[in-house]
């Protein structure tokens, strides 16, 4: 397996804008017993607030997704940081993706981005990018989107702490911020997954973000579970031990299947 940490100010010489800005990647090796094989990839996003990388949310995403037989590259971006600086490192971390494609057995037109909680707003602004955006960073939008019980508007429902750190206090970029505004309809499909019960970020985030793609004619797939709190990940005993999140839930641990089955449908998959 090829697993390595990308500090990705370094390898595009660009001056530092956090303390983040790294990439875990997640690869098979070539097995030079077989033919080459093309693989999709996934970026992952972890949540914690815009004030920590959950760990959670991170490996324990990864380490499924490369048994499904995606290369994967999990994102540290920078914390307790205002835009733009982690949708920047976002942007950065497409780019390498794409750019080392060849690399990693990629198939660079099949690289899907996962984003939890706070990773998921992170995600809602990489999806819905702007030109000007693009232009400063390259990279590109994802080629799908998978969101789970993500911060999406910052007005009326949003998690606070998310809202308050992404924006840095300034009310017009807040409201500029808010992911359900930007759905164009250039924004990649979007697979959704939330909890009923979520209590630190209400399922109307998911709704609205599902109203807005529908509106903006972007392909979607919304599954809302009844039970369950916030924080799941993977809804196993690996991600389970944490205050509050009951996040062993065999309910809502078929997301996972869901989401791949829903990326095959769409073109991800070994070739």
């Amino acid at each position: 397996m090829q697993y390595e940490t990308v500090d990705l100010y370094r390898a595009f010489s660009l001056p530092r804008g956090g303390d983040g800005g790294k990439l875990t990647v997640f690869a098979r090796s070539v097995n030079p017993e077989n033919p080459p094989k093309l693989r999709p990839a996934a970026l992952v996003i972890p949540g914690g607030g815009y004030n920590m990388v959950s760990f959670r949310e991170g490996e324990p995403i990864a380490i499924p997704l490369l048994s499904a037989g995606y290369a994967v590259f999990v994102l540290e971006y920078s914390v307790r940081r205002a835009y733009p600086v982690p949708l920047t490192e976002a942007l950065l971390a497409m780019r390498y993706i794409r750019e080392n494609a060849a690399r990693f057995g990629v198939d660079g037109a099949h690289v899907a981005a996962f984003g939890f909680s706070a990773g998921g707003h992170l995600l809602g602004l990489l999806a819905t990018a702007t030109e000007e955006e693009l232009l400063a960073c390259g990279g590109g939008r994802p080629d799908a989107a998978v969101f789970g019980y993500p911060v999406v508007t910052t007005a009326e429902f949003t998690h606070e702490d998310t809202a308050a750190t992404i924006s840095g206090g300034d009310g017009a970029l807040r409201s500029a911020l808010s992911v359900e505004k930007r759905v164009t309809e250039k924004t990649p499909p979007c697979f959704i997954w939330h909890t009923m019960q979520d209590g630190l970020v209400p399922v109307e985030n998911s709704l609205l973000l599902a109203a807005a793609c529908r509106q903006a004619g972007v392909p979607f797939a919304l599954h809302i579970f009844e039970q369950g709190g916030h924080g799941l990940s993977v809804a196993t005993v690996e991600t389970a031990d944490y205050a509050g999140a009951a996040g062993d839930n065999a309910n809502v641990r078929v997301w996972f299947d869901l989401a791949l089955a829903w990326l095959k449908l769409r073109g991800f998959a070994v070739v």
